[in-house]
């Protein structure tokens, strides 16, 4: 049970996080911005996989990047 709610911690704050560093407004909501930063953190552990400051950056970065692919996705899907 702890694992869970440590992943969502973690999630919610790297989420965070990448919607503070990208530049723009994101329009999404809590769970989204959590989701987020749950696959960043993974995608960024598959990345780096020391752990420690390093890994939290890279897993940031990795949030920013799926941010941008999330906007592009959806600016698609809105024009239709």
């Amino acid at each position: 049970m702890g694992g869970i709610v440590y992943t969502i911690i973690i999630g919610a704050v790297i989420g965070v996080l990448a919607r503070f560093f990208k530049p723009g407004a994101d329009p999404m909501g809590w769970i989204l911005t959590i989701l987020l930063g749950i696959a960043g953190a993974y995608v960024g552990s598959l990345l780096y996989a020391g752990g420690g400051m390093i890994g939290f950056i890279v897993s940031i970065i990795c949030a920013i990047v799926l941010l941008f692919l999330y906007e592009i996705i959806r600016s698609k899907t809105a024009k239709r």
